[in-house]
């Protein structure tokens, strides 16, 4: 077996995976002897010594990439435009945005440990896989193309070179295709080559930076200071001028790439301390070299020469070749490093199932390579290069960067709002530096280009909500669970605090005790109806101590059950020996939450010495301003073919006038109502029970009022009977299902006599005071 070998990922991580392991699980395959400690330790080390440290890792592909092309071709035209008061204000407003951005990422990452991917790690470990993948993919594609980006840059400045100094002309593509292959071949012999490689470059730049600070001891630097510039524009608009966000628009871009490290997450040795140190380092770094030349460039160039001539550094330079190199250098490391990082991030999309094919992509090499997710990145790069012509995408390259940051910033300013014990990095950072990265992050992608802004956002939410379908499984928890309980304790203050009553806000929590899960099965259909779509339902299990345990498993199949119909249900057992007092319990625990149940249902049982007994549970609902639902359901009808509904009201007279409310009518309307929406076109009636033959026309006007005041449909038919509910039910119309106030009284024989009397199952409703029918 040779060593590109691939190795399919498994459950637990081994040596060959060359990522992270607890020492105390480095056990070795199955079926082995379980390895000492010094084994242990022996081999953590041994794997830990093939990856990177903070400076090979981190600090040097994020100062290269930030001290790239623009450095060398625009900033003189950004000191000439805003004149050098002006450039230093835009130097340090870009990096003050990235390195907030910065502190927030090193913040984040002492408190977690960084998986694959860098920044899809972090956002995923915090919001969730579905926002870690959202940016993810984009980010990816981003990186891929941004590769293409740094090969055509390389390119321009080789075209320059054969002009100016007459070197051997090659055809355009001809010069990608060169560049691409030799970065492919790096990449294909090892990341170490890549790393070793980056050296090189960097010692270029350093040189480059060198020839361009001796400039001084060949003509001296006198040039006057202007600090605050005329913004004449570029000679592609023809001087037409420029504004100091169009010039800050430009320049920005060099700020970034401090993710150039963080992609590397999975290869670090230790990216909790390497990811902060090095990031930070190469920032500060970056930031003196830019304000350096800042001033170097406003003492070596009049204004007119900055803002026409963008190879000033080149021909104001100690010597030009080493500052061409350096530009040379500069490009090809960003592609590099690019093209180094991307095939990690898809590496890491494969490993949780958010991209086709995840198995076949989530594999490395023996000597942990991410070989397949490198080739798919190397058609990418290949096909645009092909394109010839990337203009068109590369402010979304850039937007897609700047809303990686933003949600990096988003996701430790939550962290820290929410205050939870899980949140206590090594390196804390005060609130206002990730809130000042993310407002910065907005503000610059809206300033650079709106429309592609609002595209690359659209993009990202799209993604978002086809991952929420796919509902993907985290091995890790995240605070998207936490944020939520902050926002609904937030909210619930906000309701207890208002000083109106929430009978607009009123919708069916209902509370079902449960004994027995036949009766539980019974009744599930009718009661997920009930509570569909908006409401929710709370399950209490009530057992003695021997049959806790199996209640509690067909409680968790029934609230499974549920939540597959897209009802929330939670579920949860009380011991007691006794159902009426463990209910009692339950709902005066319950009684103080946030979120209360407003609804108990039950069903009436056949067994008449546990009548009293329901009766008090019936007044004690009352006494916790909970409503009552007591289902009747006919043993042979069913809810029949779900058609029709019958709303029972008891005599109003003898005025049978309409007031502010219905007198124990308003569960019965509402959950009359609910049903039939549930059942989609079934007819409702409203049938009034009339005692005195002269009242009708009385009655018949209060069911008119009745049906107008509580929305009830236009098609709802209203029915008058003589006499009361008794003696009237056989002769109703039929129904599937018949609606009644609940008697003050319990009345078992009454209410099966009317459920026999109309041959239908029947709901009693017994209301809590919260609920209105007019609201």
């Amino acid at each position: 077996m040779n060593d590109d070998q691939d190795q399919a990922p498994t459950g637990e991580p081994g040596p060959e995976d060359q990522r992270v392991e607890p020492l105390e699980s480095a056990g070795g395959a199955e079926g082995e002897a379980p390895k000492d400690v010094q084994q242990q330790v022996e081999t953590h080390e041994a794997e830990q010594s093939k990856k990177f440290g903070t400076f090979a890792g981190v600090f040097t592909p994020t100062l290269l990439t930030i001290l790239g092309v623009i450095m060398f071709l625009r900033e003189g035209w950004v000191i000439g435009n805003a004149g050098l008061g002006g450039g230093i204000l835009i130097i340090l407003l870009s990096f003050a945005i990235t390195a907030a951005t910065a502190l927030s990422m090193a913040s984040f990452v002492t408190n977690i440990r960084v998986g694959p991917g860098g920044a899809f790690s972090m956002i995923s470990q915090s919001l969730g896989l579905e926002a870690g993948g959202a940016i993810g993919v984009p980010l990816y594609v981003s990186q891929a193309l941004a590769v293409v980006m740094y090969i055509f840059g390389f390119r321009e400045g080789y075209l320059w070179a054969v002009e100016a100094w007459g070197l051997p002309e090659l055809p355009s593509l001809a010069i990608d295709l060169i560049i691409f292959a030799v970065i492919f071949a790096i990449t294909q012999i090892s990341t170490g080559l890549a790393f070793k490689v980056q050296y090189v470059i960097l010692a270029i730049i350093i040189g480059s930076l060198v020839s361009i600070g001796m400039a001084g001891l060949r003509e001296p630097l006198d040039n006057p200071i202007v600090w605050w510039g005329e913004f004449p524009g570029s000679p592609e608009n023809g001087f037409s001028g420029a504004t100091f966000w169009i010039v800050f628009a430009v320049f920005f871009p060099a700020s970034t790439g401090i993710m150039a490290g963080a992609n590397m997450s999975s290869d670090l040795k230790n990216p909790r301390k390497s990811i902060p140190i090095g990031t930070l380092a190469a920032v500060g770094l970056s930031l003196v070299v830019y304000l350096a030349l800042a001033y170097w460039l406003m003492r070596v160039a009049t204004v007119d020469e900055l803002t026409k001539n963008y190879t000033i550094m080149i021909d104001r330079a100690y010597w030009g070749p080493a500052v061409l190199g350096g530009l040379l250098a500069a490009t090809f490391s960003s592609a590099l490093a690019s093209f180094v990082g991307a095939p990690r991030i898809l590496e890491a999309l494969g490993g949780h199932s958010i991209v086709p094919a995840s198995a076949w992509i989530a594999r490395r090499t023996k000597r942990g390579e991410p070989r397949n997710a490198t080739f798919i990145t190397a058609l990418i790069v290949l096909a645009a290069v092909m394109l010839r012509e990337l203009n068109a995408i590369a402010p979304m390259v850039a937007m897609i960067f700047l809303l990686t940051y933003a949600t990096i910033n988003l996701v430790v300013v939550t962290e820290e709002s929410l205050r939870l014990i899980s949140f206590r990095p090594l390196m804390r950072v005060p609130r206002i530096v990730p809130l000042f990265g993310l407002v910065g992050c907005l503000l610059a992608m809206f300033i650079i280009n709106p429309t592609v802004s609002l595209v690359a956002i659209g993009v990202v939410v799209a993604i978002y909500f086809s991952l929420i379908k796919r509902r993907l499984t985290a091995p890790t928890g995240d605070v998207r669970s936490g944020l939520f309980t902050a926002l609904a304790e937030w909210a619930a203050k906000q309701v207890i605090q208002s000083q109106g009553g929430a009978e607009r806000a009123w919708k069916p929590n209902i509370l079902m005790p449960v004994a027995d899960p036949n009766r539980l099965r019974g009744a599930f259909e009718f009661v997920g109806e009930l509570a569909y779509p908006m409401g929710s339902i709370k399950l209490l299990g009530i057992a003695p101590a021997d049959r806790v345990e199996e209640l509690e498993t067909d409680l968790v199949d029934a609230q499974h059950a549920f939540t597959r119909e897209g009802i929330f249900t939670s579920s949860t057992v009380l011991e007691n020996d006794h159902f009426p007092d463990g209910v009692r319990t339950g709902m005066q625990a319950l009684a103080g939450s946030f979120f209360r149940p407003n609804l108990l249902f039950l069903q009436l049982p056949k067994e008449k010495e546990t009548h009293e007994s329901l009766q008090q549970l019936i007044r004690d609902a009352g006494h916790q301003r909970m409503g009552v639902a007591l289902l009747v359901r006919h043993d042979t009808a069913g809810l029949g073919r779900r058609k029709r509904i019958n709303l029972w009201i008891p005599d109003q007279g003898p005025d049978w006038t309409m007031k502010m409310d219905f007198r124990e009518l308003d569960l019965a309307i509402l959950l009359a109502y609910r049903m039939m929406d549930s059942w989609k076109d079934a007819q409702l009636t409203v049938i009034a029970a009339v005692q005195q033959e002269t009242d009708k026309g009385k009655a018949k006007r209060f069911l008119a009022r009745l049906v107008d005041l509580a929305r009830l449909p236009a098609d709802t038919a209203a029915h008058v009977a003589d006499g009361d509910f008794g003696r009237f039910a056989s002769n109703a119309p039929k129904a599937d299902l018949n609606v009644f106030p609940l008697p003050t009284e319990l009345d078992a024989d009454f209410l099966w006599s009317l459920r026999d009397a109309t041959g239908s199952t029947c709901l009693f409703t017994q209301d809590s005071g919260d609920e209105s029918a007019l609201a």
